[in-house]
């Protein structure tokens, strides 16, 4: 069987979980799509860690925007098995216990089944580069994938768009309560994921009142604003 170019076979590579990979949808390209008609895939993880060469993805949480809503009927969620789990510091903030990492879905399964959810829709994160570095790691390790698709900041849109904000470094709660966002719960990576794509949803907003109408020009404005924080550091 012969693949796309952007994938190598691994040689433990089930014959199912090399079907499925071969028809992954491609990375989408960012272009003149309207933001508000955009489909977003919000993605938040668990880790056993915050190394990102070593650490584990311990669970997988999204949630989708589209047409500028929250699908609350299109969610993802899965806790990944990993053998010989051991019980870290993390376990406090996530508190994933062991016994529930070991009767996880096998981490190839997880993966696949995650990037079919996905599709060919760009995907968003509070710290993405994160979750961008961890994924395109596990998912090279498990089947030699090569996670293409564009990953897109809400730590950065959001300060991009309200400049007044006068916080330093802002997280996520501090985003949340700039916004008087009502939450119910947090740390773990269902509730994350929704969290950002609420907030999300204020910066779709106000996005199209500053004129950013689309993908293509939302890079152009990114890029400018990582420029001017470099000059001002």
């Amino acid at each position: 069987m012969k693949f796309f170019s952007w994938l190598r076979k691994s040689p433990e590579l089930r014959q199912s979980d090399a079907v499925r990979l071969a028809a992954l949808a491609p990375a989408p390209v960012p272009g003149n799509q309207p933001l508000n008609e955009q489909r977003f895939v919000v993605v938040d993880l668990e880790t056993s860690g915050l190394n990102t060469a070593k650490d584990k993805i311990l669970s997988i949480g999204a949630v989708t925007i589209e047409n500028s809503a929250i699908a609350l009927g299109d969610q993802f969620s899965c806790t990944l098995r990993r053998v010989n789990h051991a019980v870290s510091e993390s376990v406090l903030i996530h508190q994933i216990p062991p016994s529930e990492v070991a009767a996880g879905m096998r981490a190839e399964k997880a993966f696949l089944s995650f990037m079919e959810y996905v599709g060919s829709s760009p995907l968003l994160a509070f710290h993405a580069s994160f979750d961008q570095r961890m994924l395109v790691r596990e998912m090279n390790d498990a089947f030699a994938y090569n996670l293409r698709h564009p990953f897109y900041d809400v730590a950065e849109i959001a300060p991009l768009l309200y400049p007044e904000h006068g916080m330093r470094n802002p997280g996520l709660d501090d985003w949340v309560a700039f916004f008087g966002l009502q939450v119910l719960q947090r740390h773990n990576a269902s509730a994350d994921a929704m969290v950002t794509a609420e907030l999300m949803l204020i910066l779709l907003k106000r996005a199209e009142q500053q004129g950013i109408a689309d993908l293509a020009t939302l890079d152009v404005s990114l890029q400018n604003w990582r420029r001017r924080q470099q000059h001002t550091l």
